[in-house]
């Protein structure tokens, strides 16, 4: 029997919106200059991935033949062309803010760009001497012959294109060359200034200047573009092979693909644009025109400026953790207690401490993790190194398709082998993205598992960007079902029924179809029922039809979905009691933390999991319970606090636009990233307070008496 069709908004379209909330802050005048500035960087990087990915998987559809119809019934040619309806407002808003807003803002402020016409002389050859010294000897222009010898550009970096005059023997045919722009070159080229910061973009200064490349040659046009590449494409997991091999192959294969979107000047001449249509065979739909510098997600390069620290966001440096005394072992710690952990507004450091210890403790027998993505010069990595050298079993599941970090997890990989680490790439059909680590202890009392269960990632960097949850353990039961779980993902045993955990893509989405059930089966016997998730992303039809029939029934749902959701709220007779909200502010809200009523007796989970097919159906993901009371409770009031949220938060509308909140007063007015960071400042120089209260005699350090 087939499925209702459901209500639903366009998953693509509900990205689109919320990219355009992003550069909302952009242009939100109580936003840092400096820190808008970012936020249009965010809102450009973030439309170069929709177009490798979501729009590179269409546009190979609509080639194929194939219908691509979506579960809101548009077809592939459909949904790109509404994309590029919204796609081009979004450019358009993006240089608007730019142009009128943010940089005649940041001039005032005495950050200026300056075109190579208003270059003083003594700016010009300042230039020049840059020029001479540290771009001409990095640049090779290459010869265009004609389009069909057109080169390969490498997608989303800068490259010039230059025209140059025909020659005298072929007065009709257009000669041109192409310049790649390579990352090692910086953007903006500080000019010599006593008042403030000024600029010229390196595009610009380099056109200045491309007559040096093609001495006695007039050049007739020279202009930077970008083009995006696709990026949907994937191991041939059905291919026998070497999966490290196979993922090289896919690499390489993203840099000869095909091309989805071409970012030009305005100024470009009807030539140069019909001969780049022709090499590049693209469409007029897949060419944006723009006003401004090509690809602004340079701008981010801004947050590095010194000396402008007041149009920057005030520090919110992470906190140290009240329940993790400073000196004190990690082990010691977590045996007292369960800890939750609440990035970045506490510090991640007491997860790096962890493995640290865990790999320099002589009584630790064994460390098992996942390692999804993960940053350049990871203490975790190194610690897992350390930990193998010494002998100890170290198994590590690095996963090879984290798309757009497998070339960096396959240094990881390599690295973390040769140190004597059992390493495993990952699952044949399947990407593991859950978040846990497993460390085996050797104690008076026996060998005691001490876990760590995450909904981020071991990446340090993104620890102080993005705010996430971890729950630190050594309760038995949930220690018993991580090294079950990592038997199923490591060797050839088969998913088992766990004693408290869930996992994708076998019991994790029928145990939340359970919960949603028993909270509507509550609310029909009269009991109080409510559901509260905060997820990035809610597009799986399941869920979504199991949270409309519990809004039927009269359960009270409230979502907190930062990015996509294609449930419609507030529909009358089918989602009138569920609302929706979405907050965009400094760090990416990026926890899934799931509470049900349950009677008066909650039950509380974190997971790595978003409600999406691929997360429910195609990965490997857990869902955590948590169940001391003090890390429930705090888990419930930080979903209560984003709820409130009336500063940086948009409610959902039917129709899928957004609508932003605003307080009643601004005495009642609730910042929750404000709210979080304010409760661990203040947590943190309690702790502090209460140490100073305790008298700890410091004694001599025992000596052998053998």
């Amino acid at each position: 029997m087939a499925k209702p069709v459901l209500p639903l908004l366009n998953r693509e379209l509900s990205w689109m919106e919320f990219n355009a909330r992003v550069l909302e802050e952009a242009r939100d005048p109580s936003v840092p200059l400096i820190e808008r500035a970012k936020y249009l960087a965010i809102s450009s990087s973030n439309l170069d991935e929709f177009f490798m990915v979501r729009v590179g998987g269409l546009q190979q559809l609509l080639d194929e033949g194939k219908p691509g119809l979506s579960p809101d019934g548009l077809g592939a040619a459909q949904q790109l062309a509404e994309i590029g309806r919204r796609t081009r407002r979004l450019v358009d808003d993006q240089y608007a803010c730019l142009l009128r807003e943010l940089e005649p803002a940041l001039a005032g402020a005495g950050i200026r760009r300056v075109r190579c016409a208003d270059l003083t002389a003594g700016q010009r050859e300042h230039l020049e001497r840059v020029f001479e010294r540290d771009i001409f000897p990095v640049l090779t222009p290459l010869a265009i012959e004609s389009a069909a010898a057109f080169p390969l550009l490498s997608g989303l970096l800068l490259h010039l294109l230059v025209r140059l005059k025909p020659a005298p023997e072929a007065p009709r045919k257009p000669r041109y060359a192409a310049v790649r722009v390579p990352r090692s070159l910086a953007r903006f080229i500080p000019l010599p200034e006593t008042d403030g910061y000024s600029y010229a973009a390196v595009e610009d200064v380099i056109c200045a200047f491309a007559d040096r490349f093609f001495p006695g040659e007039p050049i007739v046009e020279c202009l930077p573009l970008r083009l995006t590449r696709n990026a949907d494409m994937a191991v041939r997991e059905d291919q026998a092979g070497d999966l490290l091999a196979q993922m090289r192959e896919v690499l390489n294969a993203r840099k000869r693909s095909s091309c989805v979107r071409l970012e030009v000047e305005e100024t470009i001449s009807q030539t140069s644009l019909a001969f780049l249509k022709s090499a590049l065979k693209i469409s007029d739909e897949q060419i944006y025109r723009v006003p401004g510098p090509v690809d602004l997600s340079a701008f981010r390069a801004f947050i590095k400026l010194p000396g402008f620290e007041k149009l920057k966001d005030a520090p919110w440096p992470p906190q140290p953790s009240p329940n993790v005394p400073p000196g004190v072992s990690m082990f010691e710690v977590i045996a007292r207690k369960d800890v939750l952990l609440f990035h970045p507004f506490e510090s991640f450091e007491p997860v790096v401490r962890l493995i640290e210890q865990a790999a320099d403790d002589p009584d630790v027998l064994a460390i098992k993790q996942i390692l999804y993505r993960t940053n350049e010069n990871s203490r975790i990595v190194a610690a897992l190194a350390r930990a193998a050298l010494r002998g100890k079993q170290v198994t590590a599941l690095v996963e090879l398709k984290a798309r757009f970090d497998e070339a960096r997890n396959i240094e990881w990989a390599q690295a973390l082998e040769q140190a004597g680490a059992q390493v495993i790439y990952g699952l044949k059909w399947l990407k593991v993205h859950a978040k846990v680590c497993i460390i085996v202890r050797r104690e008076p009392a026996g060998v005691r598992r001490y876990c760590h269960f995450s909904t981020g990632n071991y990446n340090e960097v993104t620890a102080t960007l993005y705010s996430d949850v971890g729950l630190m353990t050594c309760d038995e039961d949930l220690a018993a079902d991580a090294t079950a779980f990592f038997y199923a993902i490591t060797g050839y045993s088969q998913p088992i029924q766990y004693r408290k955990l869930e996992a994708a893509p076998h019991g994790l989405r029928p145990r939340l179809l359970a919960l949603i059930d028993s909270e509507i089966e509550r609310r029909n016997q009269g009991q109080d029922a409510r559901i509260i998730i905060k997820l990035n992303a809610l597009v799986h039809q399941d869920m979504i039809g199991a949270l409309y029939r519990a809004s039927q029934a009269g359960v009270r749902v409230d979502l907190n979905i930062r990015g996509i959701c294609c449930l419609r709220p507030g529909v009358p007779g089918l989602s009138e009691n569920i609302r929706v909200t979405s907050v965009i502010d400094r760090f990416l809200e990026h926890s899934r933390i799931f509470y049900f009523h349950h009677g008066g007796e909650p039950l509380v989970f974190l997971s790595s999991a978003d409600w999406m097919p691929r997360n429910l159906d195609r990965r490997v993901e857990l869902l955590v319970p948590v169940d001391e009371p003090g890390c429930q409770a705090r888990l419930i009031a930080i979903l209560e606090t984003c709820l409130q949220d009336n500063v940086k938060a948009r409610r959902l509308l039917p129709d899928g636009g957004y609508e932003r909140l605003k307080p009643a007063s601004p005495g009642k007015a609730v910042r929750s990233q404000e709210v979080f960071y304010r409760q661990a400042r203040e947590a943190a120089q309690q702790a502090q307070k209460n140490l100073y209260m305790e008298f700890q005699p410091q004694l001599p350090a025992k000596t052998s008496t053998a």
